[in-house]
């Protein structure tokens, strides 16, 4: 492809570098921003700037955050003692959505697997083992992808926090085994939040 402008140039590679996006539909993309007031253009890197140098991690269940603590650690109207374990931050979005859970969550940041080089120590799971071993949870509820990786992430965990008095429960599997999470329906989701199995249970599966 080639360029009559060298800015051009470099504003397509970076846009390309996105996921889904090719050179084609980035350089459409640029022209289209081109074709913006500038302000527009300027609101836009302004948003991105402030997103990737201001954003932080909740201090409790790493989700993203404007604050040392994300709005739902914050509110009280939350059941502090029922956490749900999910990968990241698009599952909280996805559950959310769903209006089915009312208690916090715990984002582990991905899930373990030795064929990615992802280990246990690679993901926030210490720091909910704690959580666990100071006595202020009464459920943890699984609710990571129904895959190998995420099967073997949920009984990494269970393992850790077994000989504690936590109730432990995994989504029901109305999620298709092999499916990720955040391509559920929000109907789907709900109900398998809503009819949640205990974990032990899920073993015998």
């Amino acid at each position: 492809m080639e360029f009559s402008s060298k800015l051009l140039e470099n504003a397509v590679n970076e846009i390309s570098q996105l996921p889904g996006i090719g050179k084609r539909t980035a350089l459409r993309l640029a022209l289209h921003l081109l074709r913006q007031p500038k302000e527009n253009t300027h609101g836009l890197s302004k948003a991105l700037n402030q997103m990737v140098d201001d954003l932080k991690l909740c201090k409790s269940c790493h989700n993203i955050s404007d604050t040392e603590l994300c709005d739902i650690c914050a509110n009280p109207m939350r059941k502090t003692d029922v956490i749900c374990v999910v990968e990241d931050i698009r599952d909280v979005m996805a559950i959310e959505n769903t209006a089915s859970h009312k208690g916090l969550y715990h984002v582990l940041g991905g899930k373990i697997s030795p064929m990615d080089g992802v280990g246990p120590h690679d993901l926030n799971i210490s720091s909910l083992v704690e959580k666990v071993k100071s006595g202020s949870v009464k459920e943890l509820i699984f609710a990571l992808s129904p895959t190998m990786e995420g099967d073997t992430t949920n009984f990494y965990i269970y393992k850790q926090i077994k000989e504690f008095e936590v109730e432990t429960s995994t989504i029901a599997r109305g999620i298709s085994v092999g499916d990720e999470l955040e391509y559920a329906d929000e109907i789907t989701l709900g109900r398998s939040i809503l009819n949640r199995i205990p974990f032990e249970n899920s073993l015998k599966l």
